[in-house]
């Protein structure tokens, strides 16, 4: 298998309740429209994309599975769902793609249009801007392609949308890619932790003030919401546990937006649960896969990490058995509820809601 992977987001009174319900619906579709169009507009930073195409992983891995399947593309008519730049569209063509349809969302679609005609495939592809739930394209597709993963996979909850134009658009026959994706969870230590806790008790030594208070608030804070970064492997302290794996070709929009898995590690070595780990890996035909796991080159995802408030010391063969829910939140739902209930061999149950919002660190 070759492999490109990671180290490095309610009529008399019951007229009143069906009044409220529709003012509340209407209320939340407001506030889900004001977020699709901070999200659309947070894709026209060139940033983002420069980002995007500095990581070399990511987007050969993308270019290698195109070109590796040029005989599933050859002559055929493809979807770009959240084209960006539109590097992928074009990647298709040099597979010999017939037609490219290239959706985006964002006004960055009118630099999209310059690069098609920069690369001389004004022809072939054409681009479209508008969000995938409400674009109409003159055909099916063969295949749709898109690069719609977040942090911690569902981050930005972008897959319901490529999931959109595949129910809507795509040929019976037709082909995802990628085809396949895969979340995995594990637990860690992190010895920083303690050390950037322990920061609070030295403002006697350093300034004559005592600050011990700060470290119960310091520890909250830490664990309100999700961490992105690369951790070094010995941080993770049992083997993966694969919570989810989505065929692309067959899941439903209800199971990316309801995830609820329970899980089971056992630990190795003696160590402190600093919190859990979560990566992900996708998979294209022709065995190419993309990982964002701690065990090898690094993307712009790194890994996500949830810290728990209080550290269980740990030792060879601990089990952490648990359950983790992970879901759009409701009022923004490009934004994330995880919570993630685990006992210790058996112990008390803890449990812990986190809130991936754009204050990601």
């Amino acid at each position: 298998m070759e492999e490109f992977s990671c180290k490095r987001k309610k009529l008399d009174s019951n007229f009143e309740d069906s009044a409220s319900v529709k003012e509340n619906g209407e209320e939340q579709a407001k506030k889900s429209g004001n977020q699709d169009r901070e999200y659309f507009q947070s894709y026209t930073d060139v940033g983002i994309h420069e980002e995007m195409l500095n990581d070399a992983v990511r987007t050969n891995a993308y270019r290698y599975a195109i070109l590796k399947n040029y005989e599933k593309i050859r002559g055929k008519v493809v979807a770009d769902v959240g084209a960006g730049t539109g590097i992928l569209s074009v990647f298709c063509v040099q597979a010999g793609a017939k037609k490219v349809y290239a959706i985006e969302g964002s006004s960055l679609a009118e630099q999209t249009r310059l690069v098609v005609e920069e690369n001389k495939m004004a022809d072939r592809i054409t681009v479209i801007q508008g969000k995938a739930e409400d674009v109409t394209l003159p055909e099916k597709v063969d295949v749709v392609v898109s690069e719609w993963m977040g942090y911690a996979l569902f981050y930005e909850s972008m897959l319901p949308s490529v999931l959109c134009i595949r129910d809507r658009w795509m040929k019976e026959d037709g082909i995802m890619l990628p085809s396949s994706a895969v979340l995995y969870i594990a637990p860690f230590s992190d010895e920083e932790i303690s050390e950037r806790i322990e920061v609070w008790g030295s403002m006697k030594d350093k300034y004559k003030v005592s600050m011990d208070c700060m470290k119960t608030y310091a520890k909250q804070c830490l664990s309100y919401g999700a961490h992105v970064r690369c951790i070094c492997p010995e941080d993770v302290i049992s083997h993966a546990y694969q919570l989810v794996n989505l065929d692309l070709n067959k899941v439903t929009v209800h199971e990316v937006t309801n995830i609820q898995r329970k899980f089971e590690l056992s630990c190795f070595g003696s160590s402190r649960l600093s919190g859990f780990v979560l990566w992900f890996t996708v998979s294209f035909p022709g065995n190419v896969v993309l990982s964002t796991s701690p065990y090898s080159q690094a993307t712009h995802w790194g890994q996500t990490l949830f810290y728990v408030e209080k550290e269980p010391e740990v030792k060879q063969d601990t089990v952490i058995s648990g359950k983790l829910s992970l879901r759009p939140n409701q009022q923004k739902p490009r934004f994330l509820d995880v919570n993630i209930n685990f006992q210790v061999d058996g112990g008390g149950v803890h449990q812990k809601y986190y809130y991936m919002s754009d204050n990601i660190t």
